[in-house]
């Protein structure tokens, strides 16, 4: 079952719901940006094991909603459009930033694992107010 619902942090109407099986829901939320998933709870090893590996600043924006599910910011990362990721030096200075993808020019080419056609160019990244996500993802063409 995939739809839309009501998203628990932000109360946006955008929150993308997932059910990967009957235990675990995924949600990822187009009103701010930040995902959950009902395997990720304050005392989870699946939260234990995304804090050894997640940023500071996205630890430090965490949030637990009613429910008891803990919420975090999203990157997204499509090689051929982009990413979209948090950047900023605490939870009261935070940005998204969007940048997108260009293609390896053919002298650059062997610099890279074999296959890849496009490599984000910071030359281009844009910051976006905490409410304008949706904003970052157009700029890196994933919503129109």
């Amino acid at each position: 079952m995939d739809n839309l619902t009501t998203c628990e942090r932000c109360g946006s109407d955008a929150c993308y719901v997932q059910e990967v099986n009957e235990q675990v829901k995924l949600y990822f939320c187009y009103g701010c940006g930040f995902q959950a998933n009902t395997a990720m709870t304050r005392d989870s090893e699946f939260l234990q094991q995304q804090m050894e590996t997640l940023p500071e600043l996205y630890k430090e924006l965490m949030g637990e909603d009613e429910n008891g599910t803990i919420w975090m910011p999203s990157v997204v990362n499509l090689p051929d459009k982009g990413m979209v990721f948090i950047n900023g030096k605490s939870t009261e200075n935070w940005r998204w930033m969007a940048v997108k993808a260009i293609e390896i020019p053919e002298e650059e080419k062997s610099k890279f694992p074999e296959g890849n056609t496009h490599k984000m160019d910071m030359g281009n990244a844009k910051e976006f107010e905490e409410k304008d996500f949706m904003e970052a993802l157009s700029y890196i063409g994933l919503l129109p």
